[in-house]
């Protein structure tokens, strides 16, 4: 079974044997009151990679947007949410909306829808905080981030991104011969964008491979945010094991990065290529390939079809689209052999399911006729 549904796209893993020791996970203190000395030293380097002044570490994006809302510094009259927004994101702005802010959404990618609902907004303009994926990993498209922020300071407002699926596979100087981009910094990086009214939240734990999370902005925002933070008082710091794997993913990242996004970008090519000759395609060229609706077969049915032909996919209801998809998971560690087993798979389940459809009802009827006869 050649496997597609790892989001570890640089494939970076970690071995135990591969990361500095550590004597004890954690030391059963609440981050609030200890962090390990390491945290400062990753958080440092994670500031310098996305373009930001400073960074906070937690355990996930979870515990980060559980309290960013509530940050004095952030104090927003009202979110204006993507409607495309990963969940995550979303349980952070459901819990403001309990305090009584006011939580709107806005068509995915429409800025001009954007600034339809800024402008019928009234009293809840003040500071308005849009919240937005910086990489949609449903259909594959980028923020419109130089956009969004242009809309963010004309209202007076700060843009927050998840930009979990870009962090490690986005960067500066994207072109058409490394669409990627170099350096791994993320969509702040790619959209040659900076501070001071955006904030960063993404896992490490896809493109670097590491279980925690970062939170990336202004001094004051970083600052107020560690300072009233519930999360930080309550919960633990990310552990020992976690911070060793962030610390080898940036060196390594900052050694052999952009050799690995090379590799991961020729496999894509290849996949793209391979399935456009047999009938199928998909919008984009991020490691998540997303099937285009294939006339006669249905999602669900092309997943269990390339499971029989040995072939793990993703089958998912994209928040940006509407119906099942099936998605593969492209990572660094698939070898071309992967890439063509797949594409093989997919033209042998095209193929077949045409040849079911143009098949004669009752079967072959020169043989019924034979059969008959005799």
């Amino acid at each position: 079974m050649i496997d597609f549904t790892s989001s570890l796209y640089l494939g970076l893993r970690h071995a135990s044997t591969d990361l500095r020791p550590w004597s004890h996970l954690t030391v059963g203190k609440p981050a609030a009151l200890w962090a390990p000395p390491a945290s400062r030293t990753v958080a440092e380097q994670l500031a310098a990679l996305v373009g930001c002044e400073r960074a906070s570490l937690g355990p996930s994006t979870l515990h980060l947007f559980w309290d960013l809302f509530a940050s004095p510094e952030m104090s927003p009259g009202a979110i204006f949410v993507d409607a495309a927004t990963y969940p995550i994101a979303r349980w952070g702005t459901e819990r403001a909306a309990l305090r009584g802010i006011p939580v709107r959404t806005f068509p995915h990618h429409d800025v001009g829808g954007l600034i339809r609902r800024l402008r019928r907004s009234g009293p809840a303009l003040r500071r308005p905080i849009v919240v937005a994926d910086g990489l949609c990993p449903g259909c594959g498209g980028a923020a419109p981030v130089r956009e969004l922020l242009g809309v963010v300071r004309r209202f007076g407002g700060t843009l927050v991104l998840d930009d979990t699926q870009a962090l490690g596979i986005a960067g500066q100087h994207a072109s058409a011969e490394m669409p990627y981009g170099v350096g791994g910094g993320g969509s702040l990086c790619r959209a040659g964008a900076g501070m001071p009214d955006v904030v960063l939240v993404s896992s490490l734990a896809k493109g670097f491979g590491a279980p925690l999370a970062v939170l990336a902005g202004t001094r004051r925002v970083v600052g107020g945010f560690e300072t009233t933070s519930q999360t930080r008082v309550h919960c633990s710091p990310p552990s020992m094991a976690s911070l060793a794997a962030a610390e080898r993913a940036l060196a390594i990242n900052g050694r052999s990065g952009d050799h690995l996004r090379r590799r991961l970008l020729s496999l894509v090519l290849r996949f793209r290529h391979g399935i456009a000759q047999v009938g199928a395609g998909t919008r984009d060229l991020f490691p998540v390939q997303t099937l285009d609706p294939i006339p006669g077969l249905d999602p669900f049915a092309l997943s269990q079809e390339l499971f029989g032909r040995g072939i793990r996919t993703v089958l998912h209801r994209p928040r940006c689209g509407s119906g099942a998809r099936v998605s593969l998971l492209i990572t660094a560690l698939h070898g071309t052999s992967a890439i063509d087993a797949a594409v093989e798979a997919i033209g042998a389940t095209i193929t077949a399911r045409r040849a079911a459809v143009s098949r004669p009802l009752g079967g072959d009827r020169s043989e019924h006729a034979r059969s008959h006869t005799a």
